[in-house]
Order: C-alpha cells, then structure tokens, then sequence
C-alpha cells in the first residue's frame, strides 16, 4: 500500500503497529511457529462507543502478506462500519524472512484458532462490539483458514469468507455439522488464478452443497488478486446480513457460478 493511500485513511484510529496479545499466553508465543501473537486493528472512522460495530476478523494471504494486508483490504471494503483486525500467521523459515503462512496441519490450526480468539478478545477489550457479529474472511491461504475456524466455531461467528482460497479439507474440517450449516459463507475466485482455479471452485461448491453449506460463489475478471469489485462485494455481502439479510442479491453483476442449493 502506497503512501498516497495511507494518507487518505489519516483521519481513521490506525492502530498499524504489530503489538502482543493482552490476553495471550507468553509460554505459548514461545512455542507457536510464528513467534509473538502480532497483529494489526484498525478502528472505524468517527468511531461512536455508544454504537456496538460489527467486527471483521481478517486473515492474510501466504508468502510476502503480513496482517499489515488489512490496511490495504478496509479502505476498499468499509473504513466507517467495522471494527477490523488482522492477526499474523505462521513464519514459513522459522523467522520470517521468507514470509507467513497458515498451514492446514493440526498443530498450526489450533494456534491459529488460539490467535483468533486472542485478536477477537482484544477487540472487545479496546471497543464495543456487536457479539453476535464477528465474521472472518481471509485471502489465498487465510481464507482457507478462515472458512475451517467458521467450521470448528460456528456459533461464534456471523458469516466466513475465502477470497481465492480453497475449502478446506481434511481433518474433519466441518466439525460441528449442524452449526456450520447455518453460517453464511462467500468464496470469490479468480477467472484467471492458476493456484484456485474455477474448476476447483465448482468441486468445493458441489462439496460444500453436499453437506448443506449456506454459499455463493463468485468469479471476477482477474488472477489472483482482489480487485476493488471484489472487495466491493464483500462490504455489500457484510452490510446485508448486518441487517438481517443473507448477503445474496446484493453483490455486483459479475459471474455468480451457483448460489446456494
């Protein structure tokens, strides 16, 4: 994210540096692939305390993405209606040189989960939350985590979403089947993404309608990225079961490949 657009988010309460947990566990952090519990908040413009926000839980991508992607993902999703906080993954070399990750192994899930919680209690200690409106969404392989911690924790969250991340398999990951069928989730993929590719997408759809996954799935005109259409979606998608909708009907004209069966 460039300056220019950093500027632009100068009236925000950005809260950019990585800090420790309040709550975390310093024997754990000393365990944990990734070192201390960093993570990134980003507070609503004109944030009003008497207001309780819904809270966005974000995941970063693999490879050069840190939670820092968060500053780049809100002010194309939503700077003024959520509070916004992303925690960081898993170091790929052990130090994190070679950037992080969130690998689907049993250990680094049940850190990643553990962060989860410790990034969502943070935000209840510094704002006021709405706590039946916590979602979690996630890029590439944070958006895979994000639909298995959905999945593991149902009843804590309002909605998932995966944006060019593949469902995750394996390890049970719909643990709590009758819980899981009532999050709503979103998947966008790219049309020309080589590492989650449309035909992928359609066997996670048919997988996930198999089991009775309430899911669109979406495709934009792009690679492994998120366009501003796409982010787009995800604030009309969020806004309309923050009212009471289920977030279909709401996103913009691209390629819905199937909605919910």
């Amino acid at each position: 994210m460039d300056r220019r657009a950093l500027s632009k988010m100068s009236s925000a309460e950005i809260f950019s540096q990585p800090f420790f947990s309040e709550s975390s566990d310093p024997a754990r952090e000393r365990r944990s692939p990734a070192g201390p519990n960093a993570r990134t908040v980003l507070a609503p413009l004109h944030y009003e305390p008497n207001y309780a926000y819904p809270l966005l839980v974000w995941l970063h991508g693999h490879g050069g993405c840190d939670e820092r992607q968060l500053l780049y993902v809100m002010p194309l999703v939503n700077l003024q209606n959520f509070v916004a906080v992303a925690p960081r993954g898993f170091a790929l070399d052990g130090e994190g040189a070679g950037g992080w990750d969130w690998p689907q192994t049993p250990e680094c899930i049940e850190e990643a989960e553990c962060r989860v919680d410790d990034a969502i209690s943070g935000s209840l200690r510094r704002f006021r939350i709405a706590r039946h409106r916590v979602f979690i969404a996630g890029f590439g392989a944070g958006g895979t985590m994000a639909l298995r911690l959905a999945w593991r924790r149902p009843r804590r969250f309002a909605g998932a979403i995966s944006l060019c991340g593949a469902a995750p398999r394996g390890m049970r990951p719909i643990a709590d089947y009758f819980g899981a069928r009532e999050v709503p989730v979103l998947i966008a993929v790219g049309r020309d993404d080589e590492e989650y590719t449309p035909v992928q997408a359609c066997d996670d759809l048919r997988f996930l309608h198999t089991v009775g996954i309430n899911i669109v799935l979406r495709q934009y005109p792009c690679a492994r990225e998120m366009p501003a259409e796409m982010l787009g979606d995800v604030n009309r998608w969020l806004i309309d079961i923050v009212n009471g909708g289920s977030g279909e009907g709401t996103l913009s004209d691209g390629d819905v490949l199937q909605q919910e069966a």
